[in-house]
């Protein structure tokens, strides 16, 4: 599926045109009133102001993309103006933009000129906002707040008179690789923000990052140096993730005017792996050792990637250990990779067993001393390469991108692609025949990742050293071992398409695929989902955490069969938290106990407040002698609501029996669609019962 572009030019254009190259509209009010999710607003250089004709607040709505010039971050593409905006937290606010969860802002300078002006303002959203410009607003560059969970990627703010990037209320997200230069905080967090503030450079501000109240960030690799007054500023009951023995944090903290850290809490802050001069800090804080090595400190400083596009994945392997520049500081992102390198990043990537019929890895042209025999040896023994038919590896050969793309999805054995998926590719003749499966595979997963077109696959030509990057973390997204980084250039597959191997002609198949395509669920290493498979009580917190980032509203609490270290522990503590799921009196959790559909009907019903029903609700299902005395309100609650399911009698609720996959998925996506979050979906199988 092609997206569809509408072209503005504020010099040129007239909102009377058709949007196109030829003929581009004159304002960005315009192209958004006319947009719709999947349009790219394309805009050329010039100033987007209400002189022109812009109508303040700009709202961008969900899925809909800004688009400016990215490698430049904005430079000559400059959206001023301030609208009025009645924020559900604060009341009225100026604010240049708003935007709607997974709406984008790429490329564009934003400044707000007007007194205590907001740039972009974003209230329970979560957007990308990536590669722009905000400086000189009256206040801050971007407010966030509500349950906003935004990626907020390589900006730059500068000079803004407040703050460059100021969190609140139960903000969450990411604020990955941006710069906060000469402005009062660079980085301001208060309430109960907590995101995972990573690799940015805060210099030359009054302060670098100031938290207050119960503030609980997440800070890794930052760069914290010449601010005027403080580094790190901490207040109130805040208590920053400052690194743990396990989890060396990597900040840099140092030359700061009066102090690198200061902790004005009662509390004793604990610091691990960070370089911190004990002499510059004020207040408790303990110096801790770090167990595991300590990753490299601060921000990535390759000379060479300053704007390039694949900046994120980079880091991201670079970070893992997975990856290297070069010792000029450089990475050459746009240098050919040979096989025997790309051996090389699998084998430190993947740990596999031995793949029946690899062979052993020894090839007539990979002596035992070659710098690369083990590793070539690894890969093929874990099924990622192969050699040609006269048993040569062709070490210094240069691999290409379908050579690449078919040794990630036969390596990791991933199936399961539409065929009709490598329609999306112009140059889809170009595409080798043995290759066909593996392509729509790696379409299907999200794993191709294409600059600067994005259906432009160019197999036949030499990968370089950023493509490999880009595809081995999107292989890591893939396999559940990285987070999902927003990038332009990841080829999404048609949406209506199946996005499983296992769900097509399921009852659940439209939930499902419609909360896959919004990365709030996903399937299993093989392409399948497993829809009929019951789900455990901590599989079930961390899909409630992901999907409703739930505001906490009473103490956490400590469950004997939940250690500190098992995986799902901070989850089962969020979802606790927010009233979606209780322990047992024993003060056990019960974490690979599989959920019955009864806890998956009274989870949803407590942990969103669902107001209460009549009880003659319950007289709609025929098995409702079977429902526990306790269970009957909040099931009668959650009826009236529309959010129960029932597969494959309507009026049969088996509340006793175990939750699938599918259920949940089906249940949860009815109570985002009664917040207005998803559209509706014409199913019947869902439960609708007059209430008058």
């Amino acid at each position: 599926m092609v997206q569809s572009i509408l072209y503005v030019n504020p010099a040129t254009g007239k909102d009377s045109g058709a949007g196109s190259s030829t003929v581009p509209l004159k304002t960005l009010t315009r192209a958004l009133a006319l947009a719709k999710a999947g349009t790219t607003i394309q805009l050329a250089s010039g100033t987007y102001s209400a002189t022109g004709g812009e109508v303040f607040p700009l709202v961008v709505p969900a899925g809909v993309m800004v688009l400016g010039d990215e490698p430049s971050k904005g430079k000559g593409i400059l959206i001023s103006g301030s609208g009025t905006y009645l924020s559900a937290s604060f009341g009225n606010q100026n604010v240049t933009m708003r935007l709607d969860s997974n709406a984008q802002l790429r490329g564009v300078t934003v400044t707000n000129p007007v007194e205590k002006g907001t740039a972009v303002w974003l209230e329970s959203t979560s957007p990308t906002i990536a590669n722009n410009t905000f400086t000189r607003s009256r206040r801050e560059g971007i407010f966030v707040t509500g349950t906003s969970k935004p990626l907020i990627l390589d900006n730059v703010f500068s000079e803004n008179a407040s703050s460059g990037i100021f969190l609140v209320r139960n903000a969450k997200g990411e604020v990955r690789r941006n710069l906060c230069q000469k402005t009062g905080y660079g980085i301001a967090l208060s309430d109960s923000a907590a995101p995972l503030i990573s690799d940015n450079t805060l210099v030359s501000n009054n302060a670098g990052i100031f938290l207050s109240r119960e503030a609980r960030p997440v800070l890794r690799r930052n760069l914290i140096e010449k601010n005027t007054a403080s580094g790190l500023v901490v207040t109130g009951s805040a208590r920053p993730d400052l690194g743990s023995s396990q989890d060396p944090a990597g900040n840099i903290i140092r030359d700061n005017g009066q102090v690198d850290l200061q902790n004005d809490t009662s509390l004793t802050l604990v610091s691990v792996g960070n370089q911190l001069n004990p002499a510059r800090v004020s207040g408790s804080v303990v110096l801790g050792v770090a167990q595991v090595p300590t990753p490299v400190t601060g921000p990535s400083q390759f000379s060479d990637l300053a704007t390039h596009w694949a900046t994120g994945f980079i880091q991201g392997l670079v970070t893992r250990g997975l990856i290297r520049g070069f010792p000029d500081g450089s990475f050459r992102p746009e240098a050919s990779i040979t096989r025997a390198e790309y051996a090389a990043i699998i084998a430190k990537t993947f740990d596999l067993p031995r793949k029946e019929g690899t062979g052993t890895g020894m090839f007539a042209d990979v002596p035992t001393a070659f710098w690369a025999a083990t590793a070539i040896s690894q890969a093929a023994a874990m099924g990622f390469i192969s050699g040609f038919p006269d048993k040569t590896f062709r070490p210094q050969q240069n691999l290409t991108r379908v050579q690449a793309i078919v040794s990630l999805v036969s390596g990791l054995g991933l199936t399961g692609g539409n065929p009709n998926l490598l329609q999306f590719y112009s140059d889809r003749a170009q595409i080798p025949s043995y290759a066909t499966e593996a392509l729509s595979t790696a379409t299907q997963r999200r794993l191709v990742v294409n600059f600067p077109q994005t259906n432009q696959l160019e197999p036949m030509l030499s990968i370089t050293r950023a493509e490999v990057a880009a595809l081995i973390y999107q292989a890591l997204v893939a396999t559940g071992r990285a987070d999902v980084i927003a990038s332009p250039y990841i080829v999404s597959p048609d949406p209506t398409s199946p996005s499983f191997t296992d769900i097509e002609n399921h009852w659940a198949t439209d939930f499902i695929r419609r909360l896959a395509n919004l990365n709030l669920v996903t399937g299993f290493v093989d392409g399948s989902f497993k829809p009929d498979a019951p789900l455990n009580r901590a599989q079930y917190a961390a899909m409630i955490v992901k999907i409703f980032n739930p505001n906490p509203i009473r103490p956490a609490a400590q469950f004997s069969d939940v250690p500190a270290n098992f995986w799902a522990s901070t989850v089962i503590t969020s979802a606790y938290r927010g009233g979606f799921l209780s322990g047992f009196p024993d003060q056990t959790f019960h974490p690979q106990q599989n959920l019955r559909r009864l806890e998956l009907i009274t989870s949803l019903a407590t942990g969103l407040s669902l107001p209460t029903a009549d009880a003659k609700v319950l007289e709609f299902y025929e098995d409702r002698d079977t429902i526990p005395a306790y269970a009957k309100s909040a099931i009668a609650a959650a009826s009236a609501a529309g959010i129960v399911v029932n597969y494959p009698k309507l009026s049969l609720l088996q509340p006793k029996q175990e939750a699938t996959r599918a259920e949940a998925v089906a249940f949860v996506y009815q109570a985002l669609a009664r917040s207005g979050r998803v559209s509706v979906i014409n199913s019947p199988y869902i439960v609708s019962i007059p209430t008058s």
